[in-house]
């Protein structure tokens, strides 16, 4: 089973005298890439909380804000008296200068921020643990949603590989078809420009032989067919993070493919690679968004 990288989860938890909302979104991304907005109460755990959403969601550029609404009594506040003071000169001259009433300058200061910020405060254990349990939730919310983004990529990539082996099928139906034509063009190449009579028929039976050796793609052929069934393996795999091997192995499926067009010499077949080429372009961007 594929897991998307793209998701989206949310959990809200009372907590005491206190809710935390925790949303968390994710889109693709090489490496587990964390922006994180929290209230100054978990200030001091943000190095655990970055911990646990890596552990939780492996890959991803990851989008994480933490809001919290106080839900019992007001808690005391403190003043930034030397903050104040440096807001209000300014205010002051740009109150004279523009020929305001400056009584209402401190209704202004005090809502500029950081002028007023709530005392201290922190969590206590109890309330650590029970928070922890809001994040994993809202990172299991999300996981399930990868789960179902993952369901339709995991179709639609399986089609991908299904569509280049039948044209891998097609390539190996020809096969006998494209020796045999190279065989003929060559043999009435020589009858138009030598005759018939002025060549070693034996030697060219060898020539013949040592040229098809050279451009056979049977060994390509069956390469290629591996590497697919593996893609195919692969994606049945229990485990989460698979993205970057199935892209690796598209990397040799992809190889295969160009070393087949460059040895087919041959019209029916080179349509058979682009075919082949366009469904594994579309299998790399699906493989993208793969966890």
């Amino acid at each position: 089973m594929l897991k998307s990288m793209t998701g989206f989860g949310r959990a809200e938890h009372t907590i005491g005298d206190k809710t935390f909302l925790a949303d968390i979104k994710s889109l693709n991304g090489k490496q587990f890439e964390l922006s994180l907005k929290i209230p100054a109460i978990l200030k001091p755990f943000e190095f655990d909380i970055r911990r646990i959403l890596s552990e939780q969601l492996s890959r991803g550029t990851v989008d994480c804000v933490i809001s919290l609404k106080d839900t019992g009594s007001a808690k005391p506040v403190t003043i930034n008296t030397s903050l104040a003071k440096a807001y209000y000169q300014p205010l002051a001259e740009l109150s004279a200068s523009l020929g305001l009433d400056p009584s209402h300058i401190l209704s202004t200061l005090v809502k500029l921020p950081e002028v007023i910020t709530p005392s201290s405060e922190t969590l206590n254990d109890d309330e650590w643990k029970a928070f922890q349990g809001t994040l994993r939730e809202a990172a299991g919310n999300l996981n399930q949603h990868r789960l179902h983004e993952g369901q339709s990529l995991e179709q639609d990539l399986l089609t991908r590989i299904t569509n280049i082996l039948y044209q891998q099928d097609e390539v190996a139906r020809l096969e006998p078809l494209r020796q045999q034509k190279i065989r003929e063009g060559i043999t009435r190449l020589l009858e138009e420009k030598v005759g018939k009579e002025n060549y070693d028929a034996n030697r060219l039976e060898q020539e013949l032989i040592y040229y098809i050796e050279k451009i056979d793609i049977s060994e390509e052929q069956v390469r290629l067919k591996n590497h697919c069934e593996y893609f195919r393996s692969i994606l049945q795999e229990p485990e989460d993070a698979k993205g970057k091997k199935l892209s690796f192995i598209l990397q040799e499926i992809g190889r295969e493919i160009n070393t087949t067009g460059s040895k087919a010499y041959d019209s029916t077949i080179q349509k058979c690679v682009v075919l082949m080429k366009d469904e594994l372009e579309k299998a790399k961007e699906q493989v993208l968004n793969v966890l």
